[in-house]
């Protein structure tokens, strides 16, 4: 299991667990992660790797799609969760942020941040003072406050997605592709308002996201999924400078750029999996 942040307390613990669709369908087989109290985990691969499915399994967001976890085990500050009611889950501080952002389209941009404080107890002022916090955070949403979510750009509305976790007060955000559908400029503007709530407010993050370029440059440690199975992990700076991963998720090689198109022996040369 990888260890890279020795010094911070582990969160959440995934422990070789296997996921079956419609009791048949096997998705993930044997994936083992841990997020530390901290840190920003990216989970990486192409679409149909497991991904998505790995973030609802910790979340408890299976059933609804005739998913279930039937080995393995998943421990969030040492507990076992993967019984829990999601909305218990959200209460010890774990939420997750949908792909493809799901914002309250009828109602304004303030009322689906405030939709994130919903199940919170602790007053008006501490909710007013987060809403501020989420503001400062991203100026474009009080610009946008009073309109209409499903009148925002894509940029706004994963800001919007992102700021209503943010209000639950969570200790570890589930953040699903949030670079999906965003032209470039947004998705490193994104990603640097993720590292200033990393470093700000000392929210943890797991991030499943395509886009292996950026995602490495912003998380800590990482882990590269393929057909439900994790084929690689290490700290960001080693998967980084790993020849494999430069040259099947960067797109580099010792000869320079390459694309999928170009590297024939794809298949036959991924050491990992033979």
């Amino acid at each position: 299991m990888l260890d890279a942040s020795p010094t911070k307390d582990t969160l959440l613990e995934v422990n070789n667990i296997e996921v079956i669709y419609n009791h048949v369908i096997l998705v993930l087989k044997g994936v083992s992660l841990t997020v530390k109290e901290g840190g920003i985990t990216a989970l990486l691969g192409g679409n149909g790797a497991g991904k998505t499915t790995t973030l609802k399994a910790i979340s408890n967001l299976l059933h609804s799609e005739r998913g279930e976890v039937t080995k393995g085990s998943i421990l969030y500050r040492g507990e076992k969760v993967q019984e829990l009611d999601p909305a218990a889950l959200v209460k010890k501080g774990v939420i997750q942020v949908m792909e493809g952002r799901h914002c309250f389209e009828h109602l304004t941009v303030e009322e689906n941040l405030l939709t994130g404080a919903y199940t919170r107890r602790d007053g008006k002022g501490a909710i007013d003072a987060d809403l501020e916090m989420v503001y400062n955070y991203f100026p474009r949403l009080k610009e946008r406050r009073k309109s209409q979510a499903g009148y925002t750009s894509g940029g706004e509305q994963q800001m919007c997605a992102i700021g209503r976790a943010l209000m639950s007060r969570p200790e570890t955000i589930l953040l699903d592709e949030p670079s999906m559908g965003l032209a470039p400029q947004l998705v490193e503007q994104i990603f640097e308002i993720v590292k200033a709530v990393n470093e700000g407010e000392g929210v943890s993050f797991l991030l499943a996201e395509q886009n292996t370029n950026v995602a490495l440059r912003y998380a800590h440690t990482g882990y590269i999924l393929e057909s439900g199975r994790v084929v690689m992990e290490g700290t960001a700076e080693a998967l980084r400078e790993n020849p494999d991963v430069k040259e099947f998720y960067l797109g580099m090689s010792e000869e320079g750029r390459k694309s999928f198109r170009d590297v024939r022996s794809y298949r036959r040369r991924k050491r990992w999996l033979s």
